[in-house]
């Protein structure tokens, strides 16, 4: 169904209670939609300022992750050198985040950082982000420019990334439980907007709250204290799958219970 064609059914009110849940990120800004879902590990005191929806709260992470039967077993990489990762969308990286991870670099001189996205194919594009990495002091050789691959090329290409560095305020979702599947640790900074705190409601999810930042200062000092500490690299590598089977990150049907909870609720049953 088309974005517009969504509008449209959701102005005429279609349902009779109407519900913003996954895969859009803010308010609607329509009077017609009565309510948005979030994860409460989402939500902050302040949230409610972001919406015209009312919120309301699911009692877990509201992401569930399903790894494809392809998804390679994650691999330990054999090098001492550090090498961090994103494979966000290049839209996320505002100058606040490349600030934060030239200061990484910086702080590890024999680090590098891979990015990973399609537009990355292009000349034009991988041109212009060098020189905003040079405007932050960092070399061009260590910056290395990946573009698209099949999804399970993707997936092994993790291999190669020690620590993934998670964009803000736009944080990951797919990219994250992606990456964690494969046993590599993100590190994220939790802002004030849901948006913002979609990795971290993954990583607490998980029992992973010491990855999740709460300033741009302690998000580079997570990376760098994660990328010098390779036995606990080595162990997160080895452990993360089971870590979200066991969660609710791994179990679809809890959260659909929460959702039924929900929806009966708004619609006014007990």
């Amino acid at each position: 169904m088309s974005p517009d064609l969504d509008i449209a059914m959701t102005a005429v009110r279609a349902a009779p209670v109407q519900v913003s849940w996954l895969g859009y990120f803010a308010s609607t800004g329509l009077r017609e939609m009565d309510a948005v879902l979030l994860g409460r590990d989402q939500m902050t005191a302040g949230s409610a300022a972001y919406f015209t929806e009312t919120l309301v709260a699911l009692d877990c992470c509201q992401f569930a992750y399903g790894p494809p039967d392809y998804a390679p077993e994650p691999v330990t990489p054999a090098r001492l050198d550090p090498v961090f990762g994103c494979f966000n969308n290049l839209a996320k990286l505002n100058d606040e985040v490349l600030e934060a991870w030239c200061d990484i670099l910086r702080a590890l001189p024999a680090s590098r950082l891979v990015l990973k996205w399609n537009g990355l194919h292009d000349t034009w594009v991988r041109e212009i982000l060098q020189r905003r990495f040079a405007n932050h002091g960092v070399e061009p050789r260590r910056v290395e420019f990946r573009g698209p691959a099949p999804h399970r090329n993707m997936l092994e290409e993790y291999a190669d990334i020690d620590v993934a560095l998670d964009p803000f305020p736009f944080s990951g979702a797919l990219t994250t439980c992606e990456a964690l599947w494969m046993g590599v640790p993100v590190v994220t900074l939790a802002w004030h907007r849901p948006v913002s705190r979609q990795s971290a409601a993954i990583l607490r999810a998980i029992g992973l709250d010491s990855l999740v930042a709460a300033s741009p200062r302690e998000y580079v000092a997570l990376a760098v204290g994660l990328a010098r500490d390779r036995e606990r690299r080595t162990a997160l590598r080895e452990t993360l799958r089971g870590s979200m089977r066991r969660s609710a990150i791994g179990d679809g049907n809890a959260i659909a219970r929460e959702l039924e909870k929900a929806y009966r609720a708004l619609h006014g049953h007990s």
